[in-house]
This record gives structure tokens, sequence and C-alpha cells, in this order.
């Protein structure tokens, strides 16, 4: 079926995507696919807030979001499947950077999850809620 399988995780809920990383390993598996794990972390050098932090700021944001990607690939997985998930961290908007690297590895299918709704959400999260409107591959949310 897929070449690839993306999964998108928020790393600043630790554990609470614990789930939608077992499914997209699941999916992977079941088709001999890739897994990809993407999370996205906010673009500290726009200009609207570039001047509150350092120059090095994000490439130490950078590198603390793949260390905690992989702690959770870890603890989720397992470290042997980890060893075959391809990191992903991106910077800026989370809906728009899932798709960018959707687009990028010719993913076949986006498993993302989506958190409990309240009533400006109703049935998905709002990153989900576009990823699904927008991407050009299957989309598999994970409630």
């Amino acid at each position: 079926m897929s070449r690839s399988v993306l999964c998108a995780v928020d790393i600043s809920n630790q554990g609470k995507d614990d789930a939608v990383l077992k499914e997209a390993k699941r999916l992977a598996d079941l088709h001999g696919a890739q897994l990809d794990v993407v999370t996205v972390i906010p673009d500290f050098g726009k200009s609207l807030v570039a001047g509150f932090f350092e120059k090095s700021h994000h490439d130490k944001a950078v590198a603390a979001a793949k260390t905690d990607l992989k702690g959770q690939i870890v603890k989720s997985l397992g470290a042997e499947a980890d060893a075959k998930v391809r990191h992903v961290v991106a910077t800026g908007t989370a809906y728009e950077e899932i798709l960018r690297v959707a687009e990028e590895t010719k993913c076949e299918l986006i498993v993302i999850g989506a958190h409990k709704p309240n009533f400006a959400d109703y049935l998905l999260g709002p990153n989900a809620a576009r990823v699904v409107r927008h991407s050009t591959c299957s989309v598999y949310v994970v409630r």
C-alpha cells in the first residue's frame, strides 16, 4: 500500500500520543511501509518574537525536540522499533508542516491524533481537522 506512513505527534503532550504511535506502527507494519514520525515546534525566529530569544534558541529547541521525540517513541514502541523510525522535527505551524513533510516524503497515509473535543473544536482538534481537509493523501485519525 504505502511507501511510508507519516505519524504526527505533539511532544508537549508526553504519553498522550502513545495510541497514535502504536496505531501508526501497526499500519506501517501491516503494509510493509517505512514509519516516519514528525513533531512540530514553533518558529522562534519569526519577526514578532525573535527579539525575545537568543540566536541559538531555535537550534537548542530543535535538539531538545529530537531528544524528546526519540524518548517518546522508545517509551511507546520500544528501542528496536525506534531504530527503524525516521524522526522529523519541523518548525512552523503544525498542520502546514505536517502537510509539507507528507508531500516531501510522498507518504500515502498520515496518522494523527484528535484530542477530546470541546465546544470550539466539536469533532476534531484544529490541526487534525486542517490536515484532513487539505491533505492530498489518506488521513487516519486516532481518537
